[in-house]
């Protein structure tokens, strides 16, 4: 009975209450651990791209610039069109990447400058970003715009609080997974904003066209933009943004049309000059 006594107290007793916690903190734990180390496929169902055209950024949104002031979103606004970028400055591979690339991007588009024409402003999606990595991100960036007189005016790096990163990713679309600390999944794409904040146009991939982005600056602005006006709705005119191959294509219609009233154009000219100089033959007398 004795020995009976004593079984019963080890089964019932403090030790087994704490194998009893223990096994549920085990549980608990593990549960809250899971989303934060989702596999591949379930971090991917989060992320992407809801296209919202059309829509009106929050421009009276606060952030946090890369000198540490707080400012508005809308003061980037200033008659030109923006590209926005979202990404996170501690990204090891695909944010620098996107970046080195679209400089490339810019270097190689004509017409078009940085300098004038357009803004870069990038938003990190990181509420917990710290300043040090958006200096050094924007650091980075700017070493390699040599040939842009100011680059902290044209390309600008913020960051900001979870509620203002949420309200300005959920208004254009952008749907993104944070799967560890300082560890995000998210779309690559780049955003062209119109001078007064509306999502003009999405440009997907690691490295874009400079047709393509040239296309799309000067459809945010309906072609007020660059040097030529002129030109510009020519563009416009004879391309449109194909949203299944996700890129700028000619319009064949549009581009037949110019060819035959160029064509038109020239035998009516030719018909003129052949008139003309008929008339300007000297009349043969008759007998002669």
């Amino acid at each position: 009975m004795k020995e009976n006594k004593v079984s019963n107290e080890y089964v019932y007793g403090k030790p087994f209450c704490l194998i009893l916690l223990s096994v549920i903190f085990l549980i608990f734990a593990t549960t809250a651990i899971l989303p934060a180390h989702m596999t591949g496929d379930e971090a991917l169902k989060g992320v992407g791209l809801d296209e919202k055209l059309n829509a009106r950024v929050p421009l009276d949104l606060e952030f946090v610039d890369q000198e540490g002031k707080t400012v508005r979103l809308g003061q980037y606004f200033t008659g030109q069109p923006v590209i926005l970028s979202l990404n996170y400055y501690t990204c090891p591979m695909l944010c620098p990447l996107t970046f080195h690339n679209l400089i490339n991007t810019m270097e190689k588009m004509q017409g078009l400058s940085l300098n004038r024409d357009y803004r870069i402003v990038t938003v990190s999606i990181d509420p917990g970003e710290s300043k040090a990595a958006m200096r050094e991100k924007a650091r980075e960036t700017y070493s390699g715009l040599k040939w842009i007189n100011d680059p902290r005016q044209r390309w600008t790096f913020l960051m900001g609080t979870s509620t203002s990163i949420h309200l300005l990713t959920s208004t254009v679309g952008f749907r993104y997974v944070q799967l560890e600390k300082n560890n995000f999944a998210h779309p690559s794409v780049f955003i062209v904003l119109t001078p007064d904040g509306r999502v003009s146009r999405y440009l997907y991939g690691i490295e874009i066209a400079p047709s393509d982005l040239k296309l799309a600056l000067i459809e945010a602005t309906d072609g007020r933009i660059g040097s030529s006006r002129v030109m510009n709705r020519v563009l416009l005119y004879c391309f449109h943004y194909d949203p299944a191959g996700r890129k700028y294509a000619v319009t064949a219609v549009n581009l037949m049309k110019i060819a035959g009233g160029a064509v038109l154009a020239m035998l009516v000219i030719l018909i003129a000059v052949l008139i003309r100089s008929e008339k300007r033959k000297p009349e043969v007398g008759e007998g002669s």
